[in-house]
């Protein structure tokens, strides 16, 4: 919250200790909707009116004595209605969140209201057998975007991506590569039925028989399809960092599925989940008793012909990350997987840990339109639009931040006519434009430099200007708590038109004015740091000219 929330909130809590001997950590402070009640409103004397027995305007009056007489910073303050507090902050103190932002600059935004927790958050994970797509594209830009705001909160917070590179659809990858490099010789080829016939299996066997000619044609067969399955892996996985790193997602950890495997850790968490006596074997399989733990049926571990389940290697990865000290776990999966989440909490809780530990937020589907058209398939390749070719069409700006701008749980019109037009209509194009209106006011001013005091800014446009700057640490806390991107988007939105508003109503470099022009600077450079910073937060660029 802001610096002069901060104040109020703990000044109303002290009263309540002192008057009435209440402790009250939840004191609501709120911004009214309309200016004219006030800069900020509790409704604390209401929520207290049962615990007192008393009117909520008297207890109401009660606490607006004793602010009057603890808070200097409040130029008056006001009860209305059944019992809200209204309090007018003084301008000056208002404007003294100008040379906060000035100081602080790109660390504006930033607060602890994380530290000491820590978040490992898992995003994307796509398998290594295909281009990322639509899908993967909203829930990587969200993980991202969630994982900026928690590193800015104060949150250890580890960013990772889990790699399925076992089982059987790498076994198809490696069938699938090696018939294609075998269909570029002109020799027989087969594709397996359960294969994959993309246009980026056909570039992976370009690829190897460029560098390798037809070596891989007479090998031993067993090390031709291990080479197969390792190249088409390590290749797939490059296209797949290679697009995430062109959408602006880093990531702090890559985890293998492999190298779980390879290190025993599934066979570990398998027999220790025997030993607590939480599977049960049937039918040659052994069995997870998850209904146990409220999940709706009981869930297969291992198959009767000695194969792991997608569950037993997914459970070993969660344990993995407890291993490591993580006690909040984040996954962000796609709407097809939302079934899988009971198990997964059921086999947390089996195995020792807080069913609650793991939280999983569910990417809803996207459909692309275009002149009122749902948009299926790629025009350039007949398969499903890609990231880097949504990317290539509007830029990556306008991607992220049209996935950024819905809540994740919320079906998701991806409207192309509006993410290319460069109207104040497209919300990326309106932030962006009036954070580069606001660069060239600063380049055409002269030095821009904190002040002393800012007794001038006193108008209307200028107060909720500088509230509204004040609010930005508290959003970016209540963004990060919730993992609410989104909630950004409208922050800046909103930040952009009360900008645009200042900007049409008044002069701001008035050389009659010199007083007044430096003031204004200030309070315009204030702008540009606090919109830049919340454009970063959604992966975001700010640009100085457009």
């Amino acid at each position: 919250m802001s610096k002069i929330e901060t104040q109020l909130k703990e000044t109303i809590k002290a009263i309540l200790k002192d008057r009435y001997d209440q402790d009250v950590e939840d004191v609501m402070i709120e911004i009214p909707k309309d200016s004219n009640n006030g800069d900020y409103a509790t409704n604390i004397a209401m929520r207290l009116t049962k615990v007192l027995k008393n009117n909520p305007r008297i207890i109401a009056q009660e606490i607006c004595e004793e602010l009057n007489k603890r808070l200097d910073i409040i130029d008056r303050v006001e009860i209305a209605g059944p019992g809200f507090i209204n309090f007018w902050i003084k301008k000056t103190e208002l404007a003294n969140v100008i040379n906060t932002v000035i100081d602080q600059g790109d660390r504006y935004g930033h607060n602890e209201s994380g530290k000491g927790q820590s978040i490992l958050v898992e995003y994307v994970s796509a398998n290594p057998t295909g281009i990322l797509h639509l899908g993967h594209a909203r829930g990587a830009a969200w993980g991202d975007s969630v994982c900026r705001l928690l590193k800015a909160s104060g949150y250890d917070c580890l960013r990772e991506y889990y790699i399925n590179d076992a089982g059987n659809q790498i076994d198809m990858l490696g069938l699938s590569v090696q018939a294609r490099y075998r269909e570029l010789f002109g020799l027989d080829f087969k594709l397996p039925e359960d294969g994959y016939h993309g246009q980026d299996i056909i570039n992976i066997a370009v690829q190897i028989k460029e560098e390798y000619g037809d070596k891989w044609l007479n090998e031993d067969p067993e090390k031709t399809i291990q080479f197969f399955k390792d190249e088409g892996k390590r290749l797939e996985m490059k296209r797949i960092e290679d697009d995430l790193k062109f959408y602006r997602c880093d990531f702090d950890s890559w985890i293998s599925e492999k190298k779980l495997v390879d290190e025993g850790r599934i066979d570990a968490v398998m027999e220790k989940m025997i030993a607590k006596g939480l599977t049960y074997s049937e039918d040659g399989a052994i069995w997870f008793k998850s209904t146990a733990y409220g999940d709706d049926k009981d869930r297969v571990l291992k198959k009767s012909n000695g194969f792991y389940t997608y569950l037993t290697p997914d459970i070993a990865n969660h344990i993995y990350k407890f291993e490591r000290g993580y006690k909040k776990l984040v996954d962000i999966w796609g709407a097809d997987h939302h079934g899988y989440i009971a198990r997964m909490k059921a086999a947390i809780e089996a195995m020792g840990y807080p069913k609650d530990s793991l939280e999983v937020d569910i990417v809803q589907m996207v459909r692309l339109v275009e002149n009122g058209e749902e948009i299926k398939m790629s025009k350039r390749t007949g398969n499903a639009v890609t990231i880097r070719e949504l990317c290539e069409d509007i830029g990556v700006d306008a991607a992220r931040y049209f996935f950024l701008s819905k809540a994740l749980d919320t079906h998701m019109d991806f409207d192309l006519n509006l993410a290319r037009a460069k109207t104040n209509e497209n919300p990326v194009y309106y932030a962006q434009y009036a954070y580069a209106r606001i660069s060239i006011i600063l380049r055409q001013a002269d030095e821009v430099s904190k002040l002393d005091t800012y007794d001038l800014l006193v108008s209307d446009k200028e107060t909720e200007l500088l509230k509204y700057i004040n609010e930005f640490p508290s959003v970016v806390a209540d963004s990060a708590l919730t993992r609410s991107p989104n909630k950004v988007c409208n922050y800046i939105q909103k930040l952009a038109q009360y900008f645009h508003s200042f900007y049409g109503a008044y002069k701001i470099n008035d050389p009659d004015n010199p007083a007044m022009t430096k003031q204004r600077l200030a309070l315009v450079m204030a702008t540009k740091i606090t919109l830049k910073n919340a454009l970063d937060f959604l992966g975001v660029e700010a640009p100085e000219k457009m």
